[in-house]
C-alpha cells in the first residue's frame, strides 16, 4: 500500500480526471450521436489514455529535474513546487523514476496498438502525436514547454482535449466527425487554463532556470489577462457547441461552474506572491471538473432520451 501510495504521488494521480473527461466525452458523442457504444474498446481506451497521462507527467518531472527546474524551485523560497518533488529530495532514484516512467508508456503503447489493430491506423496518428507532445514538451531537444511561444499551451489543448476527444470518438465509429472536434474544445481549453494557471506559483525559478513559459515572458499582468481570456474561450466554445447541437441545450447549466472562479480572478491584484495563486489554481482545477461532468452528464442523457 506504501509502494501504491509512493507511485500515486510520484505519477500526480490526483489529476487523472483531466484526462478521463476527455475519453468519457469521445465515446458518449458516439454513443449520443451514432448510438454506438464499444464498453471493452471504452476501457482499453482508458486504460491507454489514463497511463499516457500519468506517463506525460512523470516525463515532465524527470525532464525538469534534469533541467534543473526542481532543484531552482526547491531552493527559492518565493515558488511552489507543482510536482512531487521526489527527485530533488531523493525520495526515488532517477533510475528508479525512470523505470515507473516508462513503464507506464509501454501500457499506453500496448493500448494503443490493439486499438490500432481494431480500428486502423487514425488511433495510432491519435496517440502518436500524444505520445510525442507529452515528451518534447520538456525533453531536448526540443523542449517547447520551455520556449514560452505558446507552443506548451497549444499542446495541451491538443493532448487534453482535441486528441483524446476524437481519438476516443474514432475508436467507437471508426470515423472522423467535425462534432468531435467542437466537443474537445471547452474541455480542451479549460485543461489549458489549469496548466496556464499553475505557472504562477513557480515563475521565478522557472526564470531562474530557463524555462520561457508566457508567464515568464510576459509577466503577471498580462498573463492574468489571457487566463481570463482562456476562461472565456472554454465557455464561448461550449455556447458554440449547444449552438450546432453538439451537445444538448440543457448543457448551458454547466455556465454556473465559472461563478467561483471568476470570483478567485477578483482577488488577484497586478503582482502577487506565489502562494496567491493556490485559490485560482484550485478554481482550475474544479471548474474544469465541474464543467466536464456537467457536460458528460448531459450528452448521456442525450443519448438515452433523444
Amino acid at each position: 500500500m506504501d509502494k501504491l501510495k509512493l507511485f500515486m504521488k510520484a505519477s500526480r494521480f490526483q489529476v487523472i480526471p483531466v484526462m478521463m473527461i476527455p475519453i468519457i466525452l469521445g465515446a458518449l458523442g458516439a454513443y449520443a450521436w451514432k448510438g454506438i457504444f464499444h464498453p471493452l474498446l471504452f476501457v482499453i481506451t482508458l486504460i491507454g489514455a489514463g497511463a499516457a497521462h500519468l506517463f506525460s507527467n512523470m516525463i515532465n518531472d524527470l525532464w525538469d529535474y534534469r533541467n534543473g527546474v526542481d532543484v531552482a524551485a526547491a531552493i527559492n523560497s518565493g515558488t511552489i513546487s507543482t510536482n512531487s518533488g521526489f527527485l530533488a529530495n531523493g525520495t526515488l532514484s532517477e533510475k528508479t523514476f525512470a523505470f515507473l516512467t516508462w513503464s507506464l508508456f509501454s501500457v499506453a503503447l500496448i493500448c494503443g496498438l490493439v486499438l490500432g489493430l481494431y480500428a486502423g491506423w487514425w488511433v495510432l496518428i491519435f496517440g502518436g502525436l500524444g505520445g510525442l507532445i507529452a515528451y518534447f514538451y520538456v525533453a531536448p531537444p526540443l523542449k517547447f514547454g520551455y520556449r514560452g511561444k505558446g507552443y506548451s499551451e497549444l499542446a495541451i489543448l491538443l493532448s487534453f482535449g482535441i486528441l483524446p476527444i476524437m481519438g476516443s470518438y474514432f475508436v467507437q465509429t471508426m470515423e472522423l466527425d467535425y462534432r468531435a472536434l467542437l466537443l474537445s474544445l471547452p474541455i480542451g481549453l479549460l485543461t489549458t487554463l489549469i496548466l496556464f494557471n499553475h505557472h504562477f506559483l513557480h515563475w521565478q525559478s522557472d526564470k531562474q532556470a530557463g524555462k520561457h513559459t508566457l508567464v515568464v515572458v510576459w509577466g503577471e499582468q498580462r498573463a492574468i489577462q489571457f487566463s481570463r481570456f482562456l476562461l472565456f474561450l472554454a465557455f464561448l466554445s461550449l455556447l458554440v457547441c449547444v449552438i450546432f447541437n453538439v451537445l444538448p441545450y440543457y448543457s448551458l447549466i454547466a455556465l454556473v461552474t465559472v461563478i467561483p472562479i471568476y470570483k478567485v480572478y477578483g482577488m488577484l491584484k497586478s503582482e502577487n506572491p506565489s502562494v496567491a495563486y493556490l485559490p485560482l489554481m484550485g478554481a482550475s482545477l474544479r471548474v474544469t471538473v465541474r464543467c466536464g461532468s456537467i457536460m458528460i452528464l448531459t450528452l448521456l442523457a442525450h443519448g438515452i432520451f433523444q
